[in-house]
């Protein structure tokens, strides 16, 4: 039995492969059953064959499995493959996504240190620089992510973290990674990504000069509605040295049934993702065109404000779509509760198309104030497109516009 965790991704094996085979094959390893699927390891500790190799494991001389919060067969498979197809050197998985934010942060940063992070962050991961890491002695400062002088500003002292999220929750904001990070290095900072919206399909932050990416795999990874977990990627030095000893201490371990649900999920990616993604541009054309829409948002479509950021650093647009009602918040509730095929949920990258009224869900705690900084205005819905017919979405979506019509919102 070996211990993968120090060094979850060999990737020499899958070097020439391309992405759907890749997330077929890559990182197997297979028990002496030679089970075609990944094997489920569902046990919560290991055993040892003497006490002498027990004690061993603990001081490092001997690799063995110890228990299932610091390594375990079925996570590690994940994690290789993860990180395999991130192009990463290694990969932590976690029990959520929130625990991937917290874990890459609070396990870099110290008092004193200095954070900077963009303001268009999802409801929690704002919570976290605003509230959580100024207690314990860290400052932290929110830019416009879109203002290139607001972030020579911001850099232009030592800066231990900066994190972004491109696209953005829920405006699909579209940040110049490299840009980002090229002044993020010259203040001294570990540039961290949340990269969930476009997936690892369609965005490769460490290419674009990121040294850290974090995912929800609870979103597209999954993408199935079932299971919660978290990644983080990047260097195996910095993984090993920084991120390991905290998550194996603090318990953000992922579990081995939802590591094996998310194998299973990665193996029709691809599809999955490319799926959605056709049916976003159709439903944000078919949005743009009717009434009681007050504007659409989306990267693949030319009047989003950085198209051409889209376009240069994404392979493809994603899955998500946000849209402003007329009518504000009674706008918003008549549009959704008329949905009778689009679910209302604040998941998102799920094959069923879920939408999500913002302000008075994953993004209520922030405040007014800050939405109306954000864009986020009483009116906005985002929408994570799936897997059905597209013209049953457009058909569900006239249902929405005809509730603002017969509401008196702007739809005649």
């Amino acid at each position: 039995m070996t211990d993968k965790t120090e060094n979850p991704s060999d990737t020499s094996a899958s070097s020439g492969w391309r992405t759907a085979t890749r997330l077929l094959h890559a990182g197997v390893e297979r028990t002496p059953y030679g089970e075609t699927s990944e094997a489920l390891f569902l046990t919560s500790g290991f055993v040892y064959d003497s006490a002498e190799q027990a004690a061993a494991t603990f001081t490092g001389d001997a690799v063995h499995y110890q228990y299932s919060r610091f390594g375990n067969p079925t996570v590690d498979a994940l994690q290789r493959r993860l990180a395999d197809l991130e192009g990463a050197e290694s990969c932590i998985a976690t029990s959520t996504g929130m625990g991937a934010v917290s874990s890459a942060l609070l396990a870099l940063v110290r008092a004193g240190d200095r954070v900077v992070a963009s303001r268009a962050l999802f409801g929690s991961c704002h919570w976290i620089i605003a509230n959580l890491l100024p207690q314990y002695g860290v400052e932290t400062v929110f830019v416009d992510g879109g203002d290139p002088d607001a972030w020579g500003a911001a850099l232009s002292r030592p800066t231990a973290a900066v994190l972004l999220e491109s696209p953005s929750n829920p405006m699909l904001d579209v940040l110049d990674i490299a840009a980002i990070s090229e002044r993020a290095h010259a203040a001294g900072a570990i540039v961290i990504v949340d990269n969930a919206f476009a997936s690892p399909v369609y965005q490769k932050p460490l290419a674009l000069g990121a040294d850290v990416v974090v995912y929800s795999c609870t979103k597209h990874i999954d993408g199935q509605g079932r299971v919660l977990g978290g990644a983080i990627l990047g260097r195996a030095d910095w993984l090993n040295e920084v991120v390991l000893p905290f998550t194996r201490n603090t318990g953000n371990a992922l579990s081995p049934f939802n590591a094996w649900v998310m194998l299973k999920s990665l193996e029709t990616l691809p599809l999955r993702v490319d799926a959605m993604t056709r049916n976003a541009a159709v439903v944000a054309d078919w949005l743009a065109d009717a009434p009681g829409i007050v504007g659409v948002r989306y990267p693949g479509r030319s009047d989003h404000p950085q198209h051409d950021i889209a376009k240069r650093q994404m392979s493809g647009f994603g899955s998500l779509v946000a849209f402003e009602v007329a009518g504000g918040q009674a706008g918003a509730f008549a549009f959704l509760d008329a949905l009778r095929v689009i679910l209302i949920s604040n998941n998102l990258g799920d094959a069923r198309s879920l939408a999500t009224h913002p302000a008075t869900t994953t993004h209520m705690k922030i405040g007014p104030e800050e939405r109306a900084r954000l864009g986020i205005s009483d009116g906005a819905i985002r929408l994570s497109v799936g897997l059905e017919d597209a013209a049953d979405l457009t058909e569900d979506l006239a249902r929405g516009v005809a509730a603002l019509k017969s509401h008196g919102f702007g739809a005649g």
